[in-house]
C-alpha cells in the first residue's frame, strides 16, 4: 500500500511541474493534464478510504475527502471568476481545481501566502532589468517575451504554491 502512495505523490507532483512547464512554454494547461490530475487524486481518495481506521471521519471531517473537495471547488470558483473577468486563463482556472484537491481545507491559508510571495517575487524579476551576460538562456529570452507581452503564466506561480504547501508537514 506505501508503494501505491508513493507512486501516486511521485505521479501527482510530475503532472504539476509539466503543467507548470506547459504553461510557461506555451501559456497553455493541457486538459489532459487536469484531469489526470483529478484522476490521481480519485485514486488517491480511494486508497485513503480504504487504509482509513475511521470511515466516517474520511467521509465526514473538513481534513478528509469533503474538505479536499470544498477546497477544489472554491479554488475553482475563484479560477472562473477571475477567468470571467480576463483575468487568467481558462487552464489556469481549471488547474485550481486539482490544486484543491490536493492541498484540502487546511492547506488553503498556507496555499494563499504562497500565492502571495510568488506574485510578488514573479512581479520583481519581471520589473528588474536581467543582466546581459543571461540573455542568450532559452529561459531569459522566455521571461522577456512574457515581460514584453505581459501574460503572466500563473499557472507555474500556482504550481510552486502548491507544491510548497505539499512539502509542508501534515499535508
Amino acid at each position: 500500500m506505501i508503494a501505491a502512495i508513493n507512486i501516486l505523490i511521485v505521479t501527482k507532483i510530475l503532472l504539476l511541474l509539466y503543467a507548470a512547464w506547459s504553461d510557461f512554454r506555451l501559456w497553455k494547461i493541457p486538459n489532459a493534464i487536469v484531469l489526470a490530475l483529478t484522476a490521481v487524486y480519485g485514486l488517491h481518495a480511494a486508497l485513503q478510504l480504504l487504509t482509513a481506521e475511521d470511515v466516517g471521519a474520511a467521509l465526514f471531517s473538513s481534513s478528509g475527502i469533503p474538505g479536499d473537495v470544498g477546497a477544489g471547488l472554491l479554488l475553482f470558483a475563484l479560477g472562473f471568476g477571475l477567468w470571467s473577468f480576463k483575468l487568467f486563463g481558462a487552464g489556469d482556472a481549471k488547474l485550481f481545481l486539482p490544486i484543491g484537491l490536493f492541498i484540502g481545507w487546511h492547506g488553503m491559508l498556507p496555499f494563499a501566502v504562497f500565492l502571495l510571495i510568488g506574485g510578488v517575487g514573479t512581479l520583481l524579476i519581471l520589473k528588474l532589468p536581467m543582466p546581459l551576460q543571461l540573455a542568450h538562456f532559452s529561459v531569459v529570452m522566455r521571461m522577456e517575451e512574457i515581460r514584453t507581452t505581459r501574460k503572466i503564466p500563473y499557472g507555474v506561480i500556482m504550481v510552486a504554491a502548491a507544491l510548497a504547501v505539499m512539502a509542508l508537514p501534515n499535508s
